[in-house]
């Protein structure tokens, strides 16, 4: 099962399982590092059913998601589009349906480690942003839970911090930092007694 499979079949279920891995003080994280100014515009990228575009549009903030999952976004408009700020988008990471130099913001949750490429992933957030933009994203620190590959079909075992740091200044970032939210992932394996519980870190860089 692919990725994009994975996150169709479990749509409905994701909020709630969202719950269990993650906080809602993830994202003030992102908010308060990025320091996103009211009007301005976002790409939420693996939006997913959009636990990032929540609390943006509840600032007055304009969102662009995008996400692989057909499904996954079609929760989201459920919930957000009426707000008038939502605009959603099927799209892959290493190709993003969005223009050139278009978005102030590029914010990415628990989203690199589902892409087959990261660096390719990053240089289009690039791509995508204002002069003077900013990236940030949230994930995992690397670990060693194989149950996340075969359970939730995870692609990375999270990532090492000084690469994460050279992929940010290699797509042309400056800026560049990276800390620790302050909060752990943790996750159960369905198929043994495995508990996870995974850092996660929070990058940061300007175009």
């Amino acid at each position: 099962m692919s990725s994009k499979e994975y996150f169709n079949n479990v749509a409905n279920e994701w909020d709630t399982m969202r719950q269990s891995f993650f906080s809602e003080s993830v994202r003030e994280k992102i908010y308060q590092v990025a320091e996103v100014e009211k009007g301005r515009t976002v790409a939420d990228l693996g939006a997913g059913t959009g636990f990032i575009t929540e609390g943006l549009i509840k600032n007055g903030v304009n969102v662009i998601a995008v996400d692989q999952s057909i499904a996954m976004l079609q929760k989201l408009e459920e919930k957000f589009l009426s707000s008038g700020l939502v605009k959603c988008l099927n799209g892959e990471a290493e190709n993003l349906p969005i223009e050139d130099n278009s978005v102030d913001y590029a914010m990415a949750n628990m989203y690199l480690h589902h892409v087959e490429t990261p660096l390719a992933a990053i240089r289009e957030m690039v791509r995508i942003l204002k002069p003077g933009g900013k990236v940030v994203i949230t994930d995992l620190d690397e670990h060693s839970f194989e149950f996340l590959k075969t359970e939730q079909h995870d692609k990375w075992m999270g990532f090492k911090r000084d690469d994460i740091k050279k992929w940010f200044s290699d797509a042309g970032l400056t800026n560049v930092t990276i800390e620790c939210v302050g909060e752990d992932c943790c996750a159960t394996s369905t198929c043994s007694n495995q508990n996870a519980s995974i850092s996660i870190f929070i990058a940061y860089g300007e175009k």
